[in-house]
This record gives C-alpha cells, sequence and structure tokens, in this order.
C-alpha cells in the first residue's frame, strides 16, 4: 500500500495570483482551491500545481551558478514554436539561445517568478541530461 496518494507541485514565490495565471495559461489548467497564500491548479490531465505565498522568495538565477536551480520542471509539446509563442505572450522568458540539434530538441524557459522549465518536443528523449 503507498504511503502517499497524491502530490502535487509547489512553488513559492511572491505573487501566487500572477503565477498562476501564468500556468493556468500555459497547461490549460483551472483553479481548484484558493486561499490568501495559496492557488491550486489542475490540468486536464489531472497535472497538480500550486503557488504559495513567500514575501522573501528569491527568483532563481538558473543558469547563472549564484542561488542556481532550486527546481526543474519539464513540459512535453507537440510543436515548440507555438509553445515558446504562448509562453512568451503569458509573461515567460527563455533561458538558453540555442536548440540541440537532432530529434532531441528542448528550450529553456523562466516562469514570470525566474523559476526554470524545459519544453520537449514530443519526440524528445526521457534520459536524463548528460554534462
Amino acid at each position: 500500500m503507498a504511503l502517499v496518494n497524491a502530490g502535487v507541485v509547489v512553488l513559492d514565490c511572491a505573487e501566487p495570483e500572477k503565477l498562476a495565471e501564468f500556468y493556468k495559461g500555459l497547461l490549460g489548467a483551472e483553479e481548484t482551491d484558493v486561499t490568501a497564500n495559496r492557488i491550486g491548479i489542475e490540468g486536464p490531465g489531472g497535472f497538480r500545481m500550486a503557488f504559495r505565498r513567500d514575501a522573501n522568495a528569491t527568483p532563481p538565477s538558473w543558469p547563472r551558478p549564484e542561488n542556481s536551480l532550486q527546481v526543474h520542471l519539464d513540459f512535453v509539446v507537440a510543436d515548440l514554436d507555438e509553445a515558446e509563442r504562448v509562453i512568451v505572450g503569458l509573461g515567460g522568458r527563455p533561458v538558453e539561445a540555442k536548440d540541440p540539434a537532432g530529434p532531441y530538441e528542448e528550450r529553456g524557459f523562466s516562469d514570470p517568478a525566474g523559476h526554470s522549465f524545459t519544453l520537449r518536443g514530443s519526440t524528445a528523449s526521457t534520459a536524463p541530461k548528460q554534462g
């Protein structure tokens, strides 16, 4: 019997309302619960996230080494170019200017609060990144 029945990815941030809007737009998600300090969302495939208010949250600086990677999310998409246009329109920012060659194309971004995530084409490998 499993000890944990479900999990939620929770990102700390100064403005959970703003970050929830970004991820609702990215994932096609709906709000599931809202309190003064936390907003939960769920995407159509059951993927759940929450955004917790932390007035002292320090945005990650990845790929710079100081205050680097705190959490990293991967999202699989069918069309990388279209997904990038949507992300930038929602307030996200590209963090890598080059695309890996070949069938393992992926692109790095940060959300409006500075959390990093990667978009991978639907044909991309699920193997861990080397190096």
